[in-house]
């Protein structure tokens, strides 16, 4: 799908400078958790893009996405201002570190990749699958829909900014599931040594570098 027109369906804070855009899926849209999207909007009259991971378990009949807002950028400021009703342009998805059906998935993520990680981890719940969620952030995301993947008996660890990954993932680990890791560069280097740390398979892992 290249430039199409996608209607914001619902705008929600999910915590300290962060928004979840919902939308309706427009006609012919199909993604998997973990994919990522390019959207497209008018900024003093020039377009601007940016990619946004899916934060929804699926897209039937909307998908979501977990917008990290930086008050001096160029785009951030402008989807704060966006609200149910209003249309901006879609492309995708794209990616492939996304759910596959696996029977146990465990999600080591950072910043907004806990957006990716909620989405795959509720998808592999409602499947019947087995679920794991490993989250370092200085101020958590969807710390609610968190609460709720641990209730529905997922393993998950929400761990401060400058706490070592390896021992939570070492407990998430156990054998044979498929890792995902999700986030900048420097939380993805930490991320894939606490993998190898804790006995697990690095390039295994499907990977998303948010930049």
């Amino acid at each position: 799908m290249e430039d199409t027109p996608v209607t914001i369906a619902a705008v929600s804070d999910v915590g300290p400078d962060a928004i979840a855009l919902e939308f309706e899926t427009p006609d012919g849209f199909e993604a998997r958790p973990g994919q990522f999207v390019k959207l497209t909007l008018s900024v003093d009259g020039e377009d601007e893009s940016r990619f946004y991971t899916l934060s929804s378990p699926d897209v039937d009949g909307s998908f979501e996405i977990t917008v990290a807002i930086d008050p001096e950028g160029e785009v951030g400021p402008h989807l704060l201002d966006l609200e149910a009703g209003d249309d901006v342009r879609l492309s995708g998805p794209f990616g492939n570190a996304y759910y596959e059906d696996e029977d146990r998935v465990v999600v080591i993520a950072g910043g907004p990749g806990v957006g990716p990680a909620i989405g795959i981890a509720e998808r592999a719940l409602a499947d019947g699958n087995e679920a794991a969620v490993v989250y370092r952030d200085a101020a958590p995301l969807h710390e609610d829909r968190l609460d709720a993947i641990e209730a529905n008996g997922a393993f998950v660890r929400v761990l401060d900014a400058d706490a070592d990954l390896t021992p939570a993932v070492t407990d998430a680990l156990e054998d044979g599931e498929q890792v995902f890791v999700y986030g900048f560069a420097d939380f993805l280097s930490d991320a894939t040594d606490a993998i190898a740390a804790a006995g697990g398979e690095p390039d295994a892992a499907k990977v998303e570098n948010f930049g």
